[in-house]
C-alpha cells in the first residue's frame, strides 16, 4: 500500500467521566486544557491522579480530555504489571470485562471495578486519508518502521471518521520495542 503516517507515542493516561472528574477534582470542577493533542478536540489537561493497582501505584498520571460517558484507563503491558493487574488489549471503549483499580485524586478518590485496557494499537485517518491509504474504519493493517530496530507492527486497526487525522498511535512498549520517538513515519504495507 505504501501510504505514511507519524507515530503518537501514547503514554499511560485516563480519560475521565463528568462524575469521576468532580469526585476526584471537587464538585464543578472542569478539565484545564494545557495541550492540544493532534486528534481534533483531545487535549492534555492540567490535571493528574495515583492510579492504585493490588502491587503499587502510579503516581501522578495525566488526565486527557474531554469528559467521556465513562471513565477509561490506558496503560501500557509493562505499566499494568508494575501494579500488579492483567489488563487485557482493547479497542477504546471496550471495557466490559476489563479491571478496575482505585484512582486518587486531590478532593477525593474512587474505587472502579472496571475499564482499565492496554489501548489496541491503531491508526487515525480522517474518512479522505482512509480513501487515499485505500483503508476503512475497522480494517487491520500491518505498519513497517524501519531503522536500527524496525519492526513491522500487524493487528493495527484502522480508526477512520471526521474526528480523526492522520497519526498512528502506539504504546511506550511498542515504541521502545522499534527505537521509535513521535513524529517517526511508519508505512502502510
Amino acid at each position: 500500500m505504501g501510504y505514511k503516517a507519524e507515530v503518537g507515542l501514547s503514554n499511560k493516561h485516563l480519560h475521565l467521566s463528568k462524575e469521576d472528574v468532580e469526585t476526584l477534582f471537587g464538585k464543578g470542577h472542569a478539565l484545564t486544557p494545557t495541550k492540544d493533542l493532534k486528534q481534533p478536540g483531545q487535549f492534555a489537561s492540567d490535571e493528574k491522579v495515583d492510579i492504585v493497582g493490588p502491587k503499587g501505584t502510579l503516581k501522578g498520571i495525566r488526565v486527557l480530555g474531554p469528559i467521556r460517558p465513562e471513565t477509561q484507563i490506558e496503560l501500557s503491558m509493562t505499566d499494568a504489571r508494575t501494579i500488579g493487574i492483567a489488563a487485557p488489549v482493547r479497542e477504546s471503549g471496550k471495557l466490559t470485562g476489563t479491571p478496575g483499580v482505585k484512582l486518587v485524586g486531590p478532593e477525593g478518590e474512587i474505587e472502579i471495578d472496571h475499564g482499565t485496557i492496554i489501548a489496541l494499537r491503531h491508526i487515525h485517518l480522517s474518512p479522505a486519508q482512509a480513501l487515499e491509504a485505500g483503508v476503512k474504519d475497522k480494517d487491520v493493517v500491518s505498519i513497517r518502521f524501519g531503522g536500527e530496530r524496525g519492526l513491522i507492527f500487524d493487528n493495527v486497526l484502522v480508526r477512520s471518521g471526521e474526528a480523526h487525522e492522520r497519526e498512528i498511535h502506539l504504546d511506550t512498549d511498542e515504541g521502545n520495542a522499534a527505537g521509535l520517538k513521535n513524529g517517526d513515519v511508519g508505512e502502510i504495507i
